[in-house]
């Protein structure tokens, strides 16, 4: 259902509050050995050929607005209490949940291992210059990078549960 009135209060609602806006410009530069370059450095551009790719504007409230909370007794009546019992199966529930991601994030580190060390031992004829073989193997050092944060995130997770 469309409510015209609805965008007219949030309207009122965004310039009421005082906010700033940050605007973020991405260009796609080629220099002159043709490599493209993303940047958001409008001082990188200079000199290459450069193209905007994305304008994102975004507004920040510039301060928070203070929230009532309602007194502590208010709060308890009639608010549904988690039983001991309840909250010992969620936890364990979330125990499992994690030691499952971890072992198919722990998994999928080692596959990634394997793709990288197989890439390493790769030469082909056309990358005589060391910069090449960096390009090429980038992507595999920068999936074996986000399993292996993941892998520390799941056991950070894992050990911040069993306190």
């Amino acid at each position: 259902m469309h409510r015209p009135w609805a965008l007219g209060w949030m309207v009122i609602g965004v310039l009421a509050a005082p906010a700033y806006a940050q605007v973020t410009e991405i260009y796609k530069c080629v220099d002159g050995t043709g490599r493209s370059l993303y940047t958001s450095d409008k001082r990188d551009t200079a000199g290459k050929k450069c193209d905007l790719v994305s304008r994102e504007i975004n507004v920040v409230p510039a301060q928070q607005i203070p929230v009532q909370r309602p007194s502590a007794s208010s709060s308890r009546a009639g608010f549904p209490r988690e039983s001991a019992s309840d909250r010992a199966s969620a936890k364990e529930r979330q125990r499992e949940i994690l030691e499952k991601e971890l072992t198919t994030e722990q998994q999928l580190l080692g596959k990634a291992q394997q793709d990288l060390a197989e890439q390493e031992s790769v030469r082909s004829g056309d990358e005589r210059n060391y910069a090449r073989v960096l390009e090429r193997l980038q992507p595999y050092k920068d999936s074996l990078e986000v399993h292996q944060k993941n892998v520390e995130a799941l056991r950070r997770e894992l050990s911040n549960l069993n306190r």
